[in-house]
């Protein structure tokens, strides 16, 4: 399995607009951070996870040069602004809707944002068609399975989604955007090899997780391997690298986790 980070940023980014701070400024391009989206490579499935304002670059930057599945954890502007360029894989999918998969709540805001797509066939070549799906508990795949749970994100749900191969058996899990990792969804993520985890800032928010709360929900999973996304520019890479305990680290855009 192998999983890309595409970006690892918040709402905001990092460089933030019209900002001169050290973390802005800084020439480490581990602190040039675009907003979170995931690519996910199981026993050569490619599964897409959002697709931040950024996703075309995104894609570009990484090759990303194929998709069979895509997944969006909720409806917020940085995690589904970038799906009308979803449109080229239409295209290479031979022309026909891209089954997205989300919550309720993520469907009415793929309806409302991209009326257009709404149908079985692009209406022509070169546009974006969606065919909306409820995010089951779990996708059965002969690459293996795709398990979902529900995380709470201040007045709604996202998708927390667990990732195993079959041929190898290994898991991957990635909690994205969350103020709290329920008792369910902690026991859903034991025995994973990695995970990456929403860890937005040192300071307390309405509806991410803290660094420090992060940090005990990584405890309570147990995974060797723990990663943090959604940062803002309030934390400088290789600082919080050096602050989070073993096995912890900040995550970067482009970081490649093979499993």
């Amino acid at each position: 399995m192998e999983i890309i980070l595409l970006g690892t940023g918040t709402s905001q980014g990092v460089p933030m607009i019209a900002c001169h701070c050290p973390v802005c400024t800084s020439p480490d391009p581990r602190n040039r951070r675009t907003r979170a989206s995931l690519h996910v490579v199981m026993d050569g499935l490619h599964v897409q996870v959002d697709a931040a304002p950024e996703f075309r670059l995104q894609c570009l930057r990484e090759q990303i040069n194929r998709l069979d599945y895509f997944i969006l954890t909720h409806g917020h502007a940085d995690h589904i602004a970038g799906m009308d360029d979803l449109r080229r894989f239409c295209d290479l999918i031979g022309g026909v809707a891209l089954t997205v998969y989300s919550t309720n709540e993520g469907m009415d805001r793929v309806r409302a944002m991209y009326p257009y797509a709404m149908n079985e066939r692009p209406m022509a070549k070169g546009y974006a068609a969606f065919k909306l799906a409820a995010m089951p508990e779990v996708i059965e795949v002969p690459a293996g399975t795709i398990q979902s749970t529900l995380l709470p994100h201040g007045g709604l749900n996202t998708l927390g989604l667990v990732f195993t191969e079959r041929s190898t058996g290994k898991k991957f899990v990635y909690y994205t955007d969350c103020k709290s990792v329920p008792p369910a969804a902690v026991a859903l993520a034991r025995g994973a090899d990695a995970v990456v985890l929403d860890g937005l800032r040192a300071q307390p928010h309405p509806s991410h997780l803290s660094i420090a709360e992060a940090v005990a929900v990584a405890g309570e999973i147990g995974a060797p391997a723990t990663w943090l996304t959604h940062l803002t520019h309030l934390d400088e890479h290789a600082e919080l690298a050096a602050a989070l305990p073993p096995g912890i680290a900040p995550a970067h855009d482009g970081l490649r986790i093979v499993l």
